[in-house]
């Protein structure tokens, strides 16, 4: 299998959870320069501290990104220059109360609303991949969840953006073919997003899920960090 080695990846999301855990793997893979984008210049900061604990050749850079912003991410596209991969992680968690669906279909009113559930998971990545610059043999992988394929009650919006994604993944692999372009939908996976999201009920959600699935636990951000590693090598 080919390697990471010599090679630039880029992780929008990268200060936290599954995206955070991408550019660890990324640069334990020997990639030689990993940039991870997040909207929050503190976070982006102690996450690049984090990576560079480790000790690991690679050269490791932060930038603050708005994903909403489709001007900001046209910028921060030119300003990568040519890299070989890009991984979107990148979520935010509008509407709904803890341990309610993220975005509950009782509290959409207009389409306005409705459609800010697809900036930053959607049109972020849209807006990327049609500025984004590949070497040969580049990718990028985006990523949906479980929503669109196991919809809980009171959640067609998430169900939506999540297989809008598919879509979007099929109809990129074509426009910037060569470049390999893929979709991973994770399963329940135990990041700092499970607290904003259900807060204080959160082992309680939590357990309703697994106690569903056939291993009977929630997963790890680093085990889910090989399936990225897989599709960018």
């Amino acid at each position: 299998m080919a390697s990471l080695q010599n090679k630039t990846v880029v992780v929008v999301g990268g200060s936290s959870g599954i995206g955070f855990a991408v550019a660890l793997a990324a640069l334990q893979s020997l990639a030689s320069a990993v940039i991870i984008a997040s909207s929050n210049q503190a976070r982006v900061s102690e996450a690049v501290e984090r990576l560079k604990s480790h000790k690991l050749p690679g050269e490791v850079r932060g930038e603050v990104l708005d994903a909403k912003d489709s001007e900001a991410v046209k910028v921060f596209a030119d300003g990568l220059g040519t890299v070989d991969h890009i991984v979107w992680t990148s979520g935010d968690v509008p509407g709904g109360s803890t341990g309610q669906p993220a975005f509950p279909f009782s509290n959409v009113e207009s389409v306005e609303q409705g459609q800010a559930v697809f900036s930053v998971r959607f049109w972020g990545p849209f807006i990327l991949a049609k500025h984004a610059k590949f070497h040969p043999g580049g990718s990028m992988t985006l990523t949906a969840g479980l929503a669109g394929l196991r919809p809980r009650p009171g959640s067609p919006l998430a169900s939506s953006v999540t297989t809008a994604l598919d879509g979007l993944t099929r109809g990129l692999a074509v426009d910037l073919a060569p470049v390999r372009v893929n979709l991973i939908n994770p399963g329940i996976i135990d990041t700092e997003i499970l607290d904003k999201l259900m807060g204080d009920k959160k082992e309680t959600v939590v357990k309703v899920f697994i106690d569903k699935t056939i291993l009977k636990r929630s997963g790890e951000p680093s085990e889910i960090a090989e399936a990225y590693l897989f599709l960018m090598k």
